[in-house]
């Protein structure tokens, strides 16, 4: 199909069901007292989580949050109104049981799902506000392949079900995350001008990665030269990092650094930049 951003509709669409069918499967799998664990996010479980994608996948086909009266600014996790507006969905659904939350979920995501198939590529090339500033909506749609990814990643880490860390909806999100990657090491970690990174993720996703600090950061398919600092780890690891659901001075251990150690370290203590 032709594009002009790169964000292929029927592509994007394919994997966004995808992925919405790995995460049923997963929720489908759960015993009831599962969806009470707490998750990764602080002050949300399993069943919170879900309320979040439901949320989401709900205003995006332009329902309104629920109790909007509800003040819950006072929660440490909550610091813009994006978060707001997810802590309403989430507390809206709180006391509601297992089989309705997979109904719910169902429901809203076959609802989407027509939608997205009913779009044009136009419409996916059309400018569109997204989480991470102006761009289209297809790139708004592999946001959320990534979020969708990452909160099935929350949901297993909770419940002790590792799973579904390759194939299209994992690659679509890595290409997503490495889109942040120049801001993370070139702002973030304070790389230096001329210097070069790469990052070689391990595991069953597997990639290697640049960033070259030219003025600025920026992802390119090679370096011109050897690089300052080398960073190998599970991709896995990565994502939660990039995420910011586990400690980075606790898992600093488990990343290979060679090269300039102290800036790979310097890298993997500010690779969070999700919302």
């Amino acid at each position: 199909m032709n594009t002009t951003t790169g964000f292929d509709k029927d592509v994007i669409t394919r994997a966004l069901a995808a992925q919405w069918e790995s995460l049923d499967a997963l929720l489908a799998s759960l015993p009831a007292a599962a969806w009470d664990e707490p998750s990764p996010l602080p002050g949300w479980t399993v069943r919170d989580v879900v309320a979040h994608v439901i949320g989401t996948e709900s205003a995006l086909l332009g329902e309104a949050a629920p109790a909007p009266d509800i003040d819950v600014t006072e929660l440490a996790h909550v610091r813009n109104e994006i978060a707001a507006v997810n802590e309403r969905w989430v507390r809206s659904m709180r006391e509601s049981a297992p089989e309705r939350m997979l109904e719910r979920f169902r429901d809203v995501v076959s609802r989407r799902g027509d939608a997205l198939r009913a779009m044009t590529q136009s419409d996916f090339d059309a400018p569109s506000w997204t989480p991470v500033g102006k761009g289209t909506y297809g790139r708004f749609m592999r946001i959320r392949i990534f979020d969708t990814w990452l909160h099935e990643q929350d949901i297993r880490d909770a419940t002790g079900l590792p799973g579904h860390q390759a194939g299209p909806c994992v690659e679509q999100s890595f290409d997503e995350l490495v889109e942040s990657l120049g801001y993370v090491i070139g702002k973030k970690a304070g790389a230096p001008d001329g210097a070069g990174v790469t990052l070689e993720f391990t595991g069953p996703l597997q990639r290697t990665v640049h960033v070259a600090v030219a003025g600025r950061a920026s992802v390119v398919p090679e370096l011109p030269g050897p690089a300052t600092a080398t960073l190998r780890l599970d991709a896995g690891l990565f994502a939660r990092l990039a995420g910011g659901r586990v400690d980075p001075e606790e898992r600093l251990p488990e990343v290979d650094r060679s090269g300039d150690t102290e800036l790979g370290a310097r890298i993997v203590r500010n690779l969070a930049f999700t919302i």
